[in-house]
């Protein structure tokens, strides 16, 4: 089972660097696991011109294609996204928007293959599910868009900082569990 964890903040030692470590830490027997952060990646904003509509290809060259074969290698995608003003960061968000050549609502399209399942993890510094629940919703639609088959999802509130994980452990432990019945 190929698995990639993606840190969809900038931040790589913050409070959702930690909560993907404690991810890959449960999964780790239980295929090949792949984790980066989206700042590994240099990429533009789109430029709307839709000629990905025509060629399923980007007129721009970046990283996008470099992490989208991490898309393609995986079976599972496992998204931990921080609230950026109640939704996904802006870093994750751009990408999701350089996304267009492989979005399933024109043809023709690239395509990542069939059969992926997903699942969202999102943190927010704030009491307030609704504002994680916006941030799966965005992971989730994104993925339908990609043919990726949402699974699961986990929000965890008043998480500001990396300290603040600690508490949550036995939620994420869980929420691994679920994860690893699902794949077996």
């Amino acid at each position: 089972m190929h698995i990639l964890l993606i840190n969809c903040s900038p931040v790589r030692n913050g409070a959702t660097a930690e909560i993907v470590n404690i991810v890959k830490e449960c999964l780790s027997e239980t295929g090949d696991i792949h984790s980066v952060c989206i700042d590994d990646y240099s990429f533009a904003f789109c430029k709307g011109c839709r000629s990905c509509h025509q060629t399923a290809k980007c007129v721009q060259q970046d990283d996008v294609d470099k992490l989208m074969e991490e898309y393609v290698w995986a079976d599972v995608i496992i998204a931990v996204a921080p609230s950026y003003w109640a939704d996904i960061p802006g870093q994750f968000k751009a990408f999701i928007d350089r996304c267009t050549p492989w979005c399933n609502t024109h043809e023709p399209h690239a395509t990542i293959g069939m059969g992926k399942v997903g699942y969202s993890i999102a943190l927010r510094t704030g009491p307030s599910m609704r504002e994680c629940e916006r941030i799966m919703e965005s992971i989730e639609h994104f993925h339908g868009h990609l043919e990726i088959t949402s699974k699961g999802r986990l929000g965890l509130c008043s998480v500001e900082y990396k300290t603040d994980v600690a508490s949550r452990r036995v939620e994420i432990e869980k929420f691994c569990e679920q994860i690893k019945g699902d794949i077996r």
